[in-house]
């Protein structure tokens, strides 16, 4: 382990000898006592040498190896040393260009997951995982392009049709492939965004079913789709699967499914039934070519981009291995005030997704 201060975190003096790195006080870590011969040290922790390197460093620099041993042990306990040989293994599973595309993601998650050598673990565990996201729209092609750009190792975009005007954002689908098919349209926004060659090797694509997949519908139906045949089938082959729209002017992210474990989607459409007997009606009116759907769908491109970073931070969360707040909840943003909220779902009674089997009689 070749250690290393993290890049990631600024470096200021709070008063003469006291040192401070980082700016966000959640993160931020002080040295006191740093006078010329402790920074001599602290210059050493650049990702050459390993620990035992760094103490007779110590040693000859004037501060003496046990000093520098407990020195060590303080900044790894405050979150800011890193393992330089396992950051280089971890960008080294990606091709170059995308390699070099990837620091300021790596340092983001050296501060998310703090001791030496979890952030590169935690990157090089997302080249392994594949993202299948449904819908080339405004919300879903910028959405897949995120994730290609954050490290996932395969993201497929399954669509059909071509490229509209109401398809294109800035994030996503640019106004020159209107007219194209839809799907190679967001394939090639995702080997932009991954600085991929447009024949990707290596990965996981097509064995096995997906890590999670996004259903984002180009029409916002992904905000309100629990009830849907795909959803079902997700749900019975234990696929975590994410709802995610712009309905209206309200953009929403979840709820996201873990399958036996949290909420799913058809536990909203029955809480919303509890609420307004008259949901499933109008529900069905929705679905596919219903007579109710708008004829113009809104979509705002501020939101739909908004919504699509913001989901992908949810994906990337859950295929971390933390929770985010769309489990067993979805979050909700307006066009109207810009403001954010997330809402709690509990699975509902009559679903039937969280049921435990009875266990054997005796």
């Amino acid at each position: 382990m070749r250690l290393a201060l993290k890049p990631a975190l600024s470096r200021s003096w709070r008063d003469s000898d006291t040192l401070q790195f980082g700016t966000v006080q959640r993160y931020a870590g002080v040295v006191e006592r740093a006078d010329k011969t402790l920074c001599d040290f602290l210059g050493l922790l650049d990702g050459t040498r390993e620990r035992p390197e760094l103490l007779a460093a110590g040693e000859r620099v004037g501060l003496g190896r046990d000093p520098a041993d407990a020195l060590l042990d303080e900044l790894e306990q405050a979150g800011l040393l890193d393992d330089a040989d396992a950051v280089g293994a971890a960008l080294g599973r990606y091709p170059q260009p995308h390699r070099d595309l990837l620091g300021p993601d790596l340092a983001s998650l050296s501060l998310v997951h703090s001791s030496p050598g979890a952030a590169p673990a935690v990157l090089a565990r997302r080249a392994d995982l594949r993202v299948e996201v449904r819908g080339a729209g405004r919300v879903g092609a910028a959405l897949a392009a995120v994730l290609a750009a954050g490290g996932a190792g395969a993201v497929t975009v399954v669509d059909n049709g071509r490229v509209g005007p109401g398809d294109c954002s800035p994030a996503g689908l640019p106004p020159g492939d209107v007219g194209r098919l839809r799907a190679t349209a967001a394939r090639e926004a995702v080997q932009r965004a991954s600085a991929r060659r447009p024949a990707p090797s290596g990965g996981r694509v097509g064995k096995g079913p997906p890590d999670l997949v996004v259903l984002a519908p180009r029409d916002g139906s992904g905000a309100f789709a629990g009830g849907t045949y795909a959803a079902r089938e997700l749900l019975r082959a234990g696929v975590p699967h994410l709802y995610v729209g712009v309905v209206e002017e309200i953009g929403v992210v979840g709820p996201l499914v873990v399958p036996g474990v949290s909420a799913c989607g058809h536990c909203l459409v029955l809480t919303r039934e509890d609420e307004d007997a008259a949901w499933p009606r109008l529900l069905a009116q929705l679905a596919d070519d219903g007579p109710g759907r708008a004829r113009t769908p809104a979509c705002d491109t501020a939101l739909a981009t908004a919504v699509a970073g913001l989901a992908a931070l949810h994906v990337q969360l859950y295929l971390d291995g933390l929770r985010p707040p769309s489990v067993d909840g979805w979050s909700e943003i307006s066009a109207g005030d810009g403001m954010s909220r997330r809402l709690r779902l509990k699975g509902h009674p009559d679903c039937g997704c969280l049921w435990q089997p009875l266990p054997p009689p005796n």
